[in-house]
């Protein structure tokens, strides 16, 4: 489904802004704790509450990634997931889903094992609307947001608490999508996030940036989640749901009986704290 990506993210912002709320972004890593329960977690996450869904893309060595995000990573790689199943679980999710935004999350290594051309086609093809890759910075990722804007995939950019303007003008060219604000300086899944702090640094970057401002890494709670949106276009949330996912595994590692259920209730909390937190 090549060429809508583009279109998806900004009616998903331009509805959230119309309804007077921020929205909920989730993160699942792709193919945890296998292929067949990850396809059953992501067909439910819209109904569930999620605006926004980021997928992440199993790699080895994910260095920005806590523990929680890390284990999902290794079960997901030693239950077989592979680039290909991880478009595979998109192009699923498109059968039944046109509206919510998927975005790819990662590293670069997969994507260049693949092939950047190739991996780009099958992307478009398969219906995913952003690429977020968390290793390559932007004076060295042309190869990949250069084509990817041509396909209409918006390459969206991480921003630390410690840009400065210079660094911030460099990260918001070619940007596109939204604006990944790190709450914290570390890891995902790391101490909670300054919730003050993060106000001050969304004015900030509105100041620089007319693109919409999401806000991740250490937000845990359903009310992490909505003091964020309070400010923020939108929280986003992984290592917690992700969290949830490994806590309902058995000592073997398989899926417990209502796994799904209890990851979807868990995104059912944040869903409705982010829409009533602005009152």
């Amino acid at each position: 489904m090549s060429g809508s990506g583009k279109g998806r993210i900004e009616a998903r912002f331009a509805a959230l802004a119309a309804e007077g709320r921020g929205g909920l972004v989730t993160f699942i890593t792709a193919g945890d704790p296998d292929h067949q329960t990850c396809a059953a977690i992501l067909a439910g996450l819209a109904g569930a509450g999620a605006d926004i869904i980021e997928l992440g893309m199993p790699f080895s060595d994910p260095m920005a990634d806590g523990p929680a995000i890390e284990a999902a990573s290794v079960r997901a790689l030693a239950a077989g997931a592979s680039m290909k199943r991880t478009l595979d679980l998109v192009s699923e999710f498109r059968k039944s889903d046109d509206a919510t935004p998927i975005v790819l999350m990662g590293y670069f290594n997969p994507v260049y094992a693949y092939g950047i051309e190739s991996f780009l086609d099958d992307a478009a093809r398969a219906g995913v609307d952003g690429l977020i890759i968390v290793d390559l910075p932007p004076e060295e990722d042309a190869e990949l947001s250069g084509p990817a804007a041509k396909r209409d995939i918006h390459f969206i950019r991480l921003v630390a608490p410690t840009s400065g303007a210079a660094r911030l003008k460099l990260l918001f060219k070619d940007c596109g999508g939204f604006v990944y604000y790190i709450a914290i300086a570390g890891i995902t899944g790391a101490s909670g996030a300054a919730i003050t702090d993060t106000d001050d640094a969304v004015a900030r970057l509105r100041a620089e940036t007319k693109l919409p401002i999401a806000v991740g890494f250490g937000i845990k709670t359903p009310g992490d989640a909505a003091a964020v949106v309070r400010s923020a276009d939108a929280a986003v949330v992984g290592s917690a749901i992700v969290q949830r996912i490994a806590e309902n595994l058995d000592d073997a590692g398989r899926p417990r009986p209502g796994l799904v259920d209890k990851v979807l209730d868990f995104v059912g909390q944040l869903a409705e704290s982010v829409r009533n937190a602005r009152g």
